[in-house]
């Protein structure tokens, strides 16, 4: 059984710019850095950056994203500073639990979210989706 996420390793263009991103940008907490990646902290997860060799970094179109937590304070104060920090928006939020979605520089899908699977469930409850089943 699969008992929780363990790291996230993202593939970027240029470690610099990657690592400049998260670290100042996102608050990450740097952990190493060398030639070809970075280890960060984002909150309790290993975030792992890795240069790759295809320097193609076009927009995927599909829904895939990687969502992080941040505090209703936080994420106003992302929202308030959203020009001065270049961040560029790929969707806006249609779901329970405030979210800002944003686009790293190699145009990887992060999601800023407050609320949990808890509340998220509590939601569709009560508006569930399309032919949605719940399990205990």
């Amino acid at each position: 059984m699969i008992t929780g996420l363990n790291h996230l390793n993202l593939s970027v263009s240029n470690i610099e710019k990657s690592f400049s991103f998260y670290t100042q940008k996102l608050n990450c907490k740097p952990l190493a850095k060398w030639k070809r990646g970075a280890y960060l902290l984002a909150g309790d997860l290993w975030l792992c950056l890795s240069l790759k060799s295809n320097t193609d970094s076009q927009i995927s179109s599909d829904y895939t994203h990687y969502a992080f937590t941040v505090t209703p304070e936080k994420l106003k104060w992302y929202r308030q500073n959203i020009e001065q920090l270049n961040l560029n928006l790929w969707q806006e939020n249609t779901s329970e639990g405030d979210s800002l979605y944003i686009l790293d520089p190699d145009h990887h899908k992060l999601e800023l979210h407050i609320g949990n699977w808890q509340t998220r469930l509590a939601a569709t409850k009560q508006n569930p989706y399309e032919d949605m089943i719940f399990f205990d």
